[in-house]
């Protein structure tokens, strides 16, 4: 079927006899001056039947137009869509323990951060129809990216994120309270907070039990993500030693984070492990919104419009026809 977008342009196509009508007695008074001649008099009547034609080609021009102006579009049979997607925010910790380079990338050595970075850049780039957000947090939490369905912004943001920008301690309570902040007003959504953090809290105005709660009441699910490694070779003044690089990671307060919202805790003790776990993330929490009818729709206003201006062109030739006629009469 076809339908206006916006039906009440057709309000202003009575313009063009109002402004017809208002010009009429002056064309009147003006012709009345030849009325005592009687061949002028046919001349005029001739010459009124020849204007018909300009004036139901205006005629034409204006309603072509308007009904351009009303947007008319085709639209078709509905078609049933289900629609699915996901609502994530990812809050990343930049406290200055992200620094430790016991991770591996490529065979090479590298920080904390760098391997978040760059084992999120194919987790965010595969999350084509969601909404991603992105939290940064040190001594407090800040939005860095709210959400968005323009995921090549978000990761953007999240590689521009540098150590020591916001402090160096870890606001575990902020972080997941902000998030907290960012999904209550949303409804029909999973509410998934994904928290990477390698530490425990250690500095911000809201504690990780207040935080839970509200979290708990806002129905928001965190997925938290330990990461650091278990073990690794130092050089030391007695020769090389193990060390425990993560001893600060305060696992049972994250898995306590994750059960309680209902949730999962999850351990990244080494860049394939992190992988796996988005692999595993991308099975989690899809909205199942209920089902909607989409109505294909496809634009029609270029054919009035094209109409339209064809008409015009018409109509500016047989303007100027008399004055051609006229100007060829004077070579003459």
């Amino acid at each position: 079927m076809i339908e206006f977008a916006w039906p009440w342009m057709a309000l202003i196509w009575p313009l063009a006899l109002l402004v017809r009508w208002l010009a009429t007695p002056q064309q009147a008074q003006f012709s009345s001056l030849w009325l005592p001649h009687l061949p002028a008099l046919e001349n005029q009547l001739e010459q009124q039947r020849q204007a018909r034609w300009p004036l139901l080609l205006a005629l034409l021009i204006w309603t072509t137009a308007v009904l351009a102006l009303m947007r008319p579009q085709w639209l078709g049979e509905p078609l049933p869509v289900q629609n699915q997607a996901r609502e994530m925010m990812i809050a990343v910790d930049l406290s200055v323990s992200m620094e430790i380079a016991d991770m591996t990338v490529a065979g090479r050595q590298v920080d904390r951060l760098s391997m978040v970075k760059h084992v999120l850049k194919d987790f965010i780039s595969r999350r084509s129809g969601d909404r991603l957000g992105l939290i940064l947090f040190a001594d407090t939490a800040y939005v860095q990216a709210p959400m968005t369905y323009d995921r090549n912004t978000v990761q953007q943001l999240l590689d521009e994120a540098v150590l020591r920008l916001i402090g160096e301690r870890t606001a575990i309570g902020d972080a997941i309270a902000l998030s907290v902040k960012r999904f209550r007003d949303r409804e029909q959504s999973n509410n998934i907070l994904i928290l990477l953090t390698d530490g425990q809290n250690t500095a911000g105005s809201v504690s990780p039990e207040q935080a839970l709660e509200l979290a708990k009441f806002y129905q928001v699910k965190i997925y938290a993500i330990g990461v650091g490694a278990d073990e690794i070779v130092v050089d030391g003044f007695f020769g090389r030693r193990r060390v425990n690089p993560s001893r600060d990671l305060d696992e049972d307060m994250l898995r306590n984070l994750a059960e309680q919202t209902g949730g999962q805790y999850f351990r990244a003790r080494s860049t394939e492990e992190l992988q796996q776990i988005y692999s595993s993330l991308d099975e989690y929490e899809p909205i199942a919104a209920e089902q909607q009818l989409l109505r294909p729709q496809r634009s029609l206003f270029h054919w009035p419009a094209g109409l339209a201006l064809s008409a015009a062109l018409i109509w500016l030739l047989l303007r100027q026809r008399p004055l051609i006629a006229g100007l060829g009469a004077a070579d003459d």
